[in-house]
């Protein structure tokens, strides 16, 4: 009875250390981004209340974090398989619900954002619902996180489906409707007038499913697979090959999204901006983030992985809550990047 409570006591405690230190890393770095490019009040011109300057980038962040929660819920059934039911069926039916709950969490979030985009733009006052459809009427932000609330609340309807059904509601559909509301989201970042306008935005897009993927999937083996070192054994190394792909992909496209975008705006020069402007310093300590992540998931894949495949104890939570702390850092800079003064 003591090993058990023991054990049960430990799987807590790395799961609060992974959630927490995603959420409070994504949250402490978008505050401090948001607070080092504070605008300076100018006589004559309104600008947004501490509310709002603080609340939506916060309300951003938590938008994002639901995402990748809904993302890694929906590859779970994926990397589990279907081929023994008796031994996965127990961990999907906890996670089919945390998906429903995650995907309204998500809806609500991105309708909230709308508002306070709404009033980021009318400083001073109080976003009426005429203001609020006028601005998704006219911004392709708004259009962009509407949008991506209806893909939330499709998919909430369908994961009560499969929270009915079970799998017989196929884990294809979830997951294609979860990365298709993750589209709209980089069209609230910086918009680039220039003919490479596209190939840009294909890489954003590529860049936010990439990272969503490796980052949920992560979390959700975690918080709902670790405890079973055969279930583990099994998920890990299918995992490992999409993360090794997720990181050359988040990598390389974040890396070509920031510098194309300041080397595309007018009056940005390369590579002094990088060190000048707070677009450039942003860029930088994402890139940062990112290079810290290659050893905690080297030491993940090269190191723990031979000996999870031999059902042994292994420090993989612990790792992967280090490597999640870090990875919820890189979120609250990149939703800091979508707002910060290339200028």
């Amino acid at each position: 009875m003591t090993v058990t409570v023991e054990r049960a006591s430990g799987a807590g405690t790395a799961r609060r250390l992974v959630v927490g230190g995603f959420v409070s890393g994504a949250v402490l770095s978008v505050l401090a981004a948001t607070a080092f490019g504070a605008q300076e009040a100018v006589p004559g011109i309104a600008i947004p209340g501490p509310l709002v300057e603080y609340g939506l980038p916060v309300l951003r962040v938590l938008l994002d974090l639901a995402t990748v929660a809904v993302v890694g819920l929906s590859l779970l059934p994926k990397l589990l398989g279907f081929d023994d039911p008796e031994l996965t069926e127990p961990v999907l039916r906890r996670a089919r619900p945390m998906a429903v709950t995650f995907a309204w969490a998500w809806a609500v979030l991105a309708l909230v954002v709308i508002v306070f985009q709404t009033a980021e733009l009318n400083p001073g006052t109080i976003p009426t619902p005429g203001m609020i459809a006028e601005y998704v009427d006219t911004v392709g932000a708004g259009q962009g996180m509407l949008f991506t609330a209806a893909c939330a609340l499709v998919y909430a309807g369908i994961g009560l489906l499969a929270v009915r059904f079970g799998e017989k509601v196929p884990a294809e559909l979830r997951i294609v409707i979860a990365f298709f509301g993750l589209l709209p989201i980089p069209v609230t970042g910086h918009a680039v007038d220039s003919v490479w306008h596209d190939p840009i935005m294909i890489s954003m897009e590529l860049h936010v499913m990439g990272s969503a993927a490796w980052t949920g999937g992560l979390i959700v083996i975690i918080l709902l697979v670790a405890r079973d070192r055969e279930l583990l054994a099994r998920v890990l190394p299918k995992f490992s090959r999409l993360a090794t792909l997720a990181l050359v992909l988040v990598s390389v496209s974040g890396l070509v999204n920031g510098l194309a975008t300041m080397a595309l705006t007018p009056g940005v020069e390369l590579p002094g901006a990088l060190l000048e402007r707070e677009y450039g310093l942003l860029v930088v300590a994402k890139t940062v983030c990112v290079v810290l992540l290659i050893p905690f998931a080297a030491h993940i894949r090269f190191r723990l992985l031979p000996l999870i495949a031999e059902r042994r104890a292994t420090a993989v939570a612990a790792w992967a809550a280090a490597e999640v702390t870090v990875m919820g850092l890189a979120y609250g800079v990149a939703v800091a990047l979508t707002t910060a003064s290339l200028s």
